[in-house]
């Protein structure tokens, strides 16, 4: 697979670096000039960065460069979140500041925007509103994808694929605890490592949540998911302890989605990818959101035996239904879009 970085520089508007990075495998470029080629959009969840997604995008370019693949993909974009990873790192003093203490879901989003309407000139050299843009994201990505779709002036997405998004469309109570359960975490996280070969041995330790993970997600954690600290001389997490708490804190983000989510399902198809194992949302709430009572409109429902994290756990599985989503056939909607 092939990679290219980009850098989206900070402006007096906007003083936030946006880092993305650009996925693609040479058989995909015959469909340079086909507009119907798929690029992906693809977002990361808290505490992660982009290139957790790496994984999923190697299986899912290998299963689409067969003969006679069942989907055309262009090319895929992860995003940082501008408080983690790369971007985390190179944004570290000024998140430090005024303004930035009340990270959230939408920021995420407005920064995804932001770098799709750089255009040619000074983002990526794409003019991403004349592609097929298919739009995917994980958790914290899911929901940043979902409130992407209503950030004017709109980007028009052909489909989504929302993995195990942390929503609650019956009202934030339904996640309390598990925010309360997630901010005493992160707020106990001290952890830190003088080699980035005992960070590997730490995470591969059976009795942490990295130990179930995919290797190579673990692998890419600790390639792009640490930085070192010069102050303690020791690598850390990108995203900081208190930029962590702050996703975490964000009242409106299990809810606002909810309602983009409601408007657009019957205009654009989205495929909804759920963990069935309840590590972290209550069954109840994934059955809430998918209750067909609600109106709510799902162009298709999968439930993979694993828990929430769905591409750190398991990411060929994962790739396999993205495939099949974006090779489905566009179920009849009307053609407006809200």
């Amino acid at each position: 697979m092939l990679v290219e970085s980009f850098v989206l520089e900070p402006t007096p508007d906007y003083p936030l670096f946006i880092v993305a990075k650009r996925y693609w495998v040479p058989e995909f470029n015959k469909h340079a000039e086909n507009p119907a080629a798929q690029t992906l959009i693809v977002l990361h969840s808290t505490s992660f960065h982009k290139e957790t997604w790496e994984p999923t995008l190697t299986d899912l370019f290998e299963m689409a460069s067969q003969p006679r693949p069942k989907a055309t993909i262009r090319e895929a974009w992860a995003i940082d979140c501008p408080n983690h990873g790369e971007a985390g790192e190179r944004n570290r003093k000024t998140l430090k500041g005024p303004g930035f203490e009340h990270f959230s879901c939408e920021k995420y989003a407005q920064a995804v925007h932001r770098f799709l309407s750089a255009g040619l000139i000074g983002g990526a050299g794409v003019d991403f509103r004349k592609r097929n843009l298919v739009g995917i994201g994980h958790s914290l990505g899911a929901n940043a994808m979902l409130l992407l779709q209503s950030i004017q002036p709109t980007f028009k997405f052909s489909s989504l694929v929302i993995v195990d998004p942390m929503v609650s469309v019956e009202g934030p109570q339904h996640l309390l605890e598990l925010r309360e359960k997630l901010v005493k975490r992160a707020r106990k996280r001290t952890k830190c490592w003088p080699t980035l070969d005992e960070a590997v041995q730490d995470y591969n330790d059976p009795r942490r949540h990295g130990a179930k993970w995919d290797p190579r997600v673990r692998d890419l954690f600790v390639r792009h998911g640490l930085y070192w600290s010069e102050k303690i001389a020791n690598y850390r997490i990108c995203c900081t302890r208190e930029q962590e708490v702050a996703m975490y804190m964000d009242e409106e983000g299990p809810i606002k989605p909810v309602e983009t989510l409601d408007r657009i399902c019957h205009s654009v198809p989205v495929h909804l990818i759920l963990g069935a194992i309840p590590d972290l949302i209550p069954a109840h709430v994934h059955e809430a959101l998918i209750n067909p009572k609600s109106g709510r409109r799902f162009a298709s429902i999968v439930k993979l035996n694993v828990g929430h994290l769905v591409p750190q756990e398991a990411p060929t599985q994962l790739a396999s239904h993205i495939l099949m989503a974006l090779s489905a056939n566009p179920p009849d909607y009307p053609t407006c879009r809200l």
